[in-house]
């Protein structure tokens, strides 16, 4: 990423992590709120929210307007790293480099705090988006977020990858692993930027489909650096993949293809942008994180 957008993207980035903080506070009983506190302000690079900010930027929406969805974007992928570290899902001891929310507090109350912050977000949308902002376009936001949020988004992309593990699956099953696990959450914050901005139907297509690209290409990357990188980096226990039989781009085509797919995947990301004439440093900047990365693994 160039060095402006890199500075723009973490500008937004901490001011993100200021309303997130501000949004949750402790109150009783203290140990959910503290639960989800600890996960929330545990580190994470705020992709999802910063790309939801960025594509509003596109339609000239005030940040103000648009960063109660973008926070509580942020609160749904949180739930569902909370969820996916559950011994009883992908049962993993550490995320963002810390321990994992159960290991600190207990299964129980990892579980519920996930629930709070599934329930919370939606509320925060609701709560703290400014009255200037028309309400049919609040509704299509929430719309966007239950969907991604339930059976139709990561919910069916955790039952396909549990039901996958230990198992020879078809490209198309992956595929729409991937699509539905990671993808779903990049498509519901770039799409409520451009709901938030009133942009056209075919705008909105044309977003959504880089959204689907970069997702995808997201993913194997991140199922590259499980089997090249380390804890440090990854934040989280590497090598998990494989050891639990999980079929990936890695593990189904080699690494080497993997690297391409994704290098491919990132250049149509890339094309959708300009041939749309879609200016943007850090939309651009964050396939280009990726293609970079690729490059770099070992």
């Amino acid at each position: 990423m160039e060095i402006h957008a890199k500075k723009r993207f973490e500008d937004i980035k901490r001011n993100v992590d200021l309303h997130i903080e501000k949004y949750i506070e402790i109150k009783y009983p203290e140990i959910v709120y503290e639960s989800m506190r600890y996960s929330l302000l545990a580190g994470g690079k705020r992709l999802r929210p910063v790309l939801a900010i960025e594509t509003a930027s596109l339609f000239n929406v005030p940040i103000e307007n648009i960063m109660p969805c973008a926070c509580a974007i942020e609160m749904l992928h949180c739930q569902s790293l909370i969820h996916d570290d559950l011994p009883c899902m992908d049962n993993d001891d550490f995320r963002r480099g810390k321990p994992s929310n159960h290991k600190v507090f207990g299964e129980a109350v990892a579980t519920l705090a996930g629930d709070a912050l599934l329930s919370f977000a939606p509320k925060l949308i609701i709560d703290k988006t400014p009255s200037t902002v028309n309400s049919n376009i609040i509704l299509k936001v929430l719309n966007e977020f239950f969907i991604a949020a339930g059976v139709d988004g990561i919910i069916s992309g955790q039952i396909v990858d549990i039901d996958s593990e230990k198992k020879k699956i078809s490209k198309e099953t992956l595929d729409y692993l991937q699509e539905y696990k990671t993808a779903k959450l990049f498509k519901l914050a770039i799409r409520a930027g451009a709901i938030m901005g009133g942009a056209s139907s075919d705008m909105i297509e044309v977003l959504t489909h880089f959204a689907s690209l970069y997702g995808h290409a997201f993913q194997i990357y991140d199922d590259i650096l499980d089997v090249t990188s380390s804890i440090e980096v990854l934040g989280k226990t590497p090598g998990k993949d494989a050891a639990a039989e999980k079929s990936t781009y890695v593990t189904m085509f080699g690494l080497d293809e993997a690297k391409k797919q994704t290098l491919f995947l990132c250049k149509q990301a890339c094309d959708i942008l300009k041939t749309n004439n879609i200016n943007s440093d850090i939309l651009l900047g964050v396939v280009s994180d990726i293609s970079e990365g690729v490059v770099k693994c070992s």
